[in-house]
């Protein structure tokens, strides 16, 4: 996906759906720094992965030394509940195979524990912690998902 249309749609529907974040997590998500020509970087280093004609769902796919790195997983509020999401896993864990992976890997929010929920239900668990630069907190979860 590198047209600059469908990355637009992409931008919005990440937007849309990371929109319930704001006041709840901090710092604040990197959504807001996200620019359609970010989205082109993304779909030439990585890859960004949609369902649908105007994308109802959508995740990044970034290879990284050891594993596969999901981003970015959206799915459109009126299509949640329908399995987009373990869609788009599944695309990942195939994408991961093809490249010689083992793992697949994200982060999540620690203030979003319906998202570790979530992520958990589809085969990841918390193997780290990380800190964004100027907290002396934990903000983010690192979860993984082996694959056999």
């Amino acid at each position: 996906m590198s047209d600059s249309t469908r990355l637009t749609e992409v931008l919005h529907l990440i937007r849309e759906t990371f929109a319930y974040m704001e006041g709840r997590i901090d710092p604040p998500s990197s959504m807001h720094r996200l620019t359609v020509e970010e989205l082109q970087r993304q779909a030439r280093d990585g890859e960004i992965w949609g369902i649908g004609d105007r994308p109802n769902a959508v995740v990044f796919l970034t290879p990284k030394p050891d594993c596969l790195y999901l981003s970015k997983l959206a799915v459109a509020q009126n299509k949640r509940g329908q399995g987009l999401a373990r869609r788009l896993v599944e695309v990942a864990e195939h994408r991961a195979r093809a490249k010689g992976f083992r793992a697949l890997e994200l982060q999540t929010r620690v203030e979003l524990v319906e998202n570790h929920a979530a992520f958990a239900r589809l085969g990841f668990a918390i193997t780290g912690e990380t800190t964004h630069a100027g907290y002396d907190r934990t903000t983010s979860l690192t979860m993984r998902k082996r694959l056999d």
